[in-house]
């Protein structure tokens, strides 16, 4: 391997290392948040174990280590390994790499594993340049990109490689990552409990941007230092609102925020949702408890409102942050100012109740479908009235199971809407009492 060419490869080893290089991976154990991509068994993993590889990409956020593979694959393969950056390379760059590939393939039957960094900066005529070497089998490609590769990527380039998709790390592989990284600093300091969380919020599932604000903390704290999240916020000039995301506080400041809207305080509402937000929550979770207090709290009383969430919902999924914050304000505000009605919430608790004590009533046969000769011979749909052929089209008929007897769960209130509703429903039980008798 001593012909190899690599960015990743230094003609002196300086001193001064980056705290991500010093604690970078050597082993695929040592890789955190991969588990499934890199298991026992499955394909990314038996290429690197078996040193036997076909081209492919490595799509996910930054900082949940692409570079890292490209690193460990550097290291133990037997093959050629070149690497690029699209940033800092130029085509021409890479056509003269492939050209020697080439070379090497005929010369001495050996494959060349060209990485190439940020593979979605080559634009799509630049990406031709790959396919006629990887067909003659020169190159084997690894691309890393943080785009998705569906719409970055040519189709003949993305049809010859297979997409191993990396996730985003969680805050426990975050911290997991600055413990080990903790473990080989020079000086040994305290820190505060909440600590380590907070910088994992930060952070938002990158490890490397975990390690950097590590390194600021390590060159502004002395030996035996007790460190907290307000010096941390200071050397890190970010806003200390770290507030126990999935602890107590987390549940706190959401039933804040539900209990502000339910009282139609669009001030207070706003205010919450700015606390959550602005300290890192995750803006999928607050969509997801809008559009069930839309439902609950609101319900028949406006029903565009969980129109209005499930739009806002696909908006964040469609923006991310911070763009989304004033479609997710958008929704407080309407849902604090809508009429309230925990109708439809209350009915179903007792239909519910009624449900789980009685599934074994079986369903009246008037109502029930006879698709075939068997079933109408049971006497399935037998005596059904089909309400379209009478007057109003509407005839009474009884739905319940006959030992349950006729229940009203629903009872629409007198506010927005609902008291639309309630006029039909009072309109339906007098054609009912009229039929009846």
């Amino acid at each position: 391997m001593s012909d190899q060419i690599s960015m990743f490869t230094e003609e002196k080893k300086p001193t001064n290392i980056p705290l991500a290089e010093k604690i970078r991976p050597q082993s695929i154990e040592e890789i955190m948040g991969q588990t499934k991509l890199l298991e026992e068994g499955s394909q990314l993993r038996n290429m690197i174990v078996n040193n036997n590889y076909s081209s492919f990409i490595l799509w996910g956020p930054p900082g949940t280590g692409k570079t890292t593979i490209a690193r460990l694959i550097e290291k133990k393969t037997s093959n050629r390994f070149t690497a690029f950056s699209a940033v800092l390379s130029s085509i021409k760059d890479v056509k003269a790499v492939m050209k020697e590939a080439e070379y090497n393939l005929k010369e001495k039957n050996q494959s060349t594993i060209l990485f190439i960094d940020e593979i979605h900066r080559f634009n799509k005529s630049q990406q031709d340049a790959f396919l006629y070497y990887l067909e003659s089998g020169a190159v084997i490609l690894i691309g890393a990109t943080t785009e998705n590769p569906s719409f970055e990527v040519i189709s003949p380039l993305l049809s010859r490689c297979t997409v191993f998709v990396l996730q985003q790390l969680s805050d426990e592989d975050i911290i997991r990552i600055i413990n080990r990284a903790l473990e080989v600093t020079e000086i040994k300091f305290e820190f505060e409990e909440k600590c380590l969380p907070f910088l994992a919020e930060l952070s938002s599932g990158d490890a490397r941007k975990a390690l950097n604000y590590l390194e600021s903390i390590i060159k502004n704290t002395t030996e035996g230092q007790k460190v907290d999240v307000l010096f941390i916020s200071k050397i890190l000039s970010r806003k200390a609102m770290f507030y126990d995301k999935d602890r107590e506080e987390h549940y706190n400041v959401i039933s804040a925020l539900h209990k502000s809207l339910r009282g139609s305080d669009p001030q207070a509402g706003l205010y919450w949702l700015a606390r959550m937000l602005e300290a890192g929550e995750d803006p999928l979770y607050v969509a997801r408890r809008l559009v069930r207090f839309a439902s609950e709290d609101v319900g028949l009383a406006d029903p565009n409102a969980l129109v209005q969430a499930i739009a806002v919902k696909d908006t964040v999924h469609f923006l991310g942050m911070p763009e989304a914050n004033t479609a997710l304000a958008q929704l407080v505000v309407y849902l604090a100012t809508a009429p309230k009605s925990n109708a439809l919430y209350e009915g179903y608790k007792k239909a519910a109740a009624d449900a789980q004590k009685t599934s074994h009533l079986g369903v009246p046969l008037h109502i029930r479908n006879a698709p075939t000769k068997l079933m109408k011979d049971l006497d399935y749909g037998k005596g059904y009235e089909y309400d379209h052929a009478y007057e109003n089209a509407y005839s009474y008929q009884n739905y319940f199971p006959e030992k349950l007897g006729e229940k009203t769960y629903y009872k629409p209130s007198k506010f927005g809407f609902e008291k639309e509703i309630k006029k039909r429903l009072d309109w339906w039980k007098k054609l009912k009492e009229e039929l009846k008798k």
